[in-house]
């Protein structure tokens, strides 16, 4: 799925990224425990979070995710945003509750990922 069509489905803002839209993504992780992003996640995925923070941007990198969208229509403050900027990632922003979004791009194809082991 590509990312344009994550933020057409969410009705999603761009805060960053627009060069980016046409990066594709394999599946999708809805999480705000880093920590299972970083155990869980492969790469070329979608985060779908409701933190703000600049750690996300920073596990987003490690994982090579090429994009983040915010729930609940949180938006990140500058300093985050730059930070994305700077990697390349695309952020959206979204009013859907992290369980909905999730629902909808699930029941557009994107796929939640198998389990590294």
């Amino acid at each position: 799925m590509l990312v344009r069509e994550i933020r057409d489905i969410l009705e999603a803002e761009i805060v960053t990224g627009e060069t980016g839209l046409d990066y594709e993504v394999k599946s999708a992780c809805g999480s705000d425990m880093m920590s299972d992003v970083l155990a869980f996640v492969k790469d070329q995925s979608v985060l779908i979070t409701g933190l703000i923070n600049p750690q996300v941007v920073r596990t987003a990198e490690m994982m090579d995710m090429r994009c983040i969208v915010f729930v609940r229509g949180k938006k990140p403050d500058a300093s985050v945003v730059s930070l994305a900027a700077e990697g390349g990632i695309v952020l959206l922003c979204t009013d859907y509750r992290m369980f909905v979004a999730c629902g909808l791009l699930y029941s557009h194809g994107l796929q939640g990922g198998a389990l590294k082991k």
